[in-house]
């Protein structure tokens, strides 16, 4: 047995929407599950009657209709009507399926991963923005599931689509992490160990889901493993076009530009103000050109050490989400060229000290660190690794050239 216990660096502050959906959740499991799992399905409802034609063909040969019937509860019937059912699609049901379960352990399971993952996905997104990520992926999840069982009249329930979706965002913002998991083993092995957090989902992705899915579509062991999927490849594609997004961004403070200010001289391109500002040593004029340029007008439209000087220059005067947005390009243009670990360490420097993004700095730091670094900016990443270590709860595992 594997049983995750935590992951870090973790962020600090409390994750209010993921806390607020598992209370959601428990509350709907002790409210509704629990006192309607008990008791006996009304005899006269007329769901009662579509919800033995719908298992009819489930039922073992030499058990009666009537047997079947008094042991239907309450609650399943309210899993009938407000799971979502692919054969007659109800689109509240997108909604209402996702804070229903099964049992306990179903419950048990997808709270545990919202627990773990939730957090620093929703301080990467923000509130409001986790909230929509969460059901719109959810709905995916159910969307895709019923690509592949458009006939099916088994209603689908449980929050595990809507955490797949956040666990696509973690696993493309968050694979230095590392994830805590107690290994059960008996006799042979019984302790906790440390693992990447992208070889935990990697494992989660094609074992737990992939592999059950492709062999057996109907959904083995009543898992709907096509819903899973589903949802982390939304929560993928979400993260993926985010980060897109925020390369073509203009930092708030350079909203509205149209040029310099300078007064232009004939024929002059923004490229010509930008590089004469930056001859000039004017970086101030330097970054007002350079993000009245489009997006992909930037592209290596510096020297690998110039744009590494103009995110420095706007890191140490104020302008953090304009720093952090060039040395993102600098990593888009110059993947494995010259000045790699720096646009690293700037970057991570800039969401610990100013943005205060725990986990996505230790990103930086882990990856400059890989980046075969010179001994200052060795010792610079470790200092800060250090930092975040001293911010978490439960010790880091530390991480080794």
């Amino acid at each position: 047995m594997v049983f995750p216990l935590s992951d870090s660096p973790n962020p600090r502050g409390l994750p209010w929407v993921t806390y607020a959906l598992i209370a959601i959740n428990v509350a709907v499991y002790l409210v509704i599950n629990l006192p309607l799992g008990s008791r006996p399905a009304n005899l006269s409802d007329p769901a009662l009657r579509e919800y033995l034609v719908m298992i009819q063909d489930m039922i073992p040969r030499g058990v009666s209709m009537r047997e079947v019937a008094q042991s239907v509860s309450a609650y399943d019937l309210v899993v009938f009507k407000h799971g979502f059912r692919p054969a007659a699609p109800e689109w509240q049901d997108l909604i209402t399926s996702l804070f229903l379960h099964g049992g306990l352990m179903h419950l048990f399971g997808n709270m545990l991963f919202l627990w773990i993952y939730g957090d620093n996905v929703e301080h990467r997104l923000g509130p409001f923005r986790f909230l929509l990520g969460y059901l719109g992926t959810g709905i995916a999840a159910t969307l895709f599931y019923t690509l592949f069982a458009a006939g099916s009249k088994v209603p689908l329930v449980g929050a595990s689509g809507a955490i797949s979706g956040v666990l696509g965002f973690y696993f493309l913002w968050f694979p230095r992490n590392v994830v805590r998991l107690f290994v059960f083993l008996f006799p042979i092995f019984m302790n906790v160990v440390e693992v990447s957090a992208r070889l935990v989902l990697t494992f989660y992705l094609l074992i737990d889901n992939l592999l059950p899915f492709l062999f057996s579509r109907s959904g083995a062991g009543g898992v709907a493993h096509g819903a899973h999927l589903g949802g982390f490849i939304a929560g993928l594609g979400a993260a993926w076009l985010l980060d897109r997004r925020q390369l073509s961004m203009r930092p708030e403070e350079y909203e509205g530009i149209r040029g310099s200010s300078e007064p232009p001289i004939l024929d002059d391109s923004p490229v010509d103000l930008l590089r004469r500002a930056i001859d000039r040593g004017d970086w101030e004029e330097a970054a007002r050109a350079y993000f009245a340029l489009p997006a992909e007008a930037t592209r290596r439209v510096l020297q690998p050490e110039l744009s590494l000087e103009l995110a420095d220059w706007l890191a140490e005067n104020g302008h953090p989400t304009g720093a952090l947005t060039v040395y993102r390009r600098h990593l888009r243009d110059f993947p494995r060229g010259p000045g790699i670990a720096e646009a690293h360490l700037g970057a991570g420097r800039v969401q610990l000290e100013a943005l205060r993004q725990i986990a996505p700095a230790y990103q930086h730091f882990v990856e400059a660190l890989d980046a075969d670094p010179s001994p200052q900016v060795e010792a610079e990443c470790r200092a800060a690794l250090e930092r975040i270590e001293a911010l978490q709860k439960f010790p880091m595992r530390r991480w080794e050239r």
